[in-house]
């Protein structure tokens, strides 16, 4: 007498890892906002890209407008993170000062999402960081650290006073932001290579000058 045959072993399915899959849909999300804006972005492309489908992005994100807010405060995420480590504390104040416009300058270049994204962003007028409950802790350890600068700056008599923080953060960001946003037209409007290594070496050059020559308190 035949023995029954065995019955196949159930195969186990894999186990959930909820914060891998959002990790995943927060790096196809950012590459697509990046590429196409929120206006042409797509959620299929988002979820086939990050090896998922739509109701799991949907689970997770709950509407592309709060995926696209997610997006925004992860890149400031990121940005606050890498400041944090430059430990600018121990330095000379304008040591701090030159590494600050270094870094900025570096992080734009070697971070291209995060200038696409915030001009995105610019063209909703804002709307999306507006609702964000993180973005001001993300920001403040950087004008904490602006704002610490001056003040040992100031008390060692090298940076002159009545200098507002915002106005320096605004400057930092400007004098890299605005270059590297529009190196395109630019380029041709003023007929040479912005991205060059040489236009680049200019560039911190004279953005770092501007920045001291600012604070520095006058001789004499």
């Amino acid at each position: 007498m035949e023995k029954p045959a065995a019955k196949p072993r159930a195969t186990a399915r894999p186990k959930r890892d909820p914060e891998r899959t959002k990790a995943r849909i927060l790096e196809a999300a950012t590459d697509e906002f990046t590429k196409h804006g929120l206006g042409g972005a797509r959620v299929d492309r988002i979820a086939k890209r990050a090896g998922t489908n739509e109701r799991m992005l949907y689970y997770y994100f709950t509407s592309k407008d709060v995926l696209f807010l997610t997006v925004l405060e992860n890149v400031y995420v990121n940005l606050a993170e890498a400041e944090r480590a430059l430990e600018l504390g121990h330095l000379d104040p304008v040591e701090a000062v030159v590494r600050l416009v270094e870094f900025i300058w570096n992080y734009y270049i070697e971070h291209p999402e995060f200038i696409n994204l915030i001009n995105n962003e610019n063209l909703h007028e804002g709307k999306f960081l507006k609702k964000s409950r993180r973005l001001a802790q993300l920001v403040s350890p950087v004008q904490a650290n602006i704002r610490q600068i001056l003040q040992r700056g100031q008390e060692s008599g090298v940076f002159r006073g009545g200098i507002d923080p915002a106005e320096v953060y605004i400057t930092l960001v400007a004098l890299n932001y605005y270059y590297l946003s529009n190196r395109h037209t630019l380029s041709i409007v003023l007929a040479r290579d912005l991205m060059s290594p040489v236009a680049k070496e200019v560039h911190l050059k004279h953005a770092t000058e501007v920045v001291l020559n600012y604070l520095l308190k006058p001789k004499g």
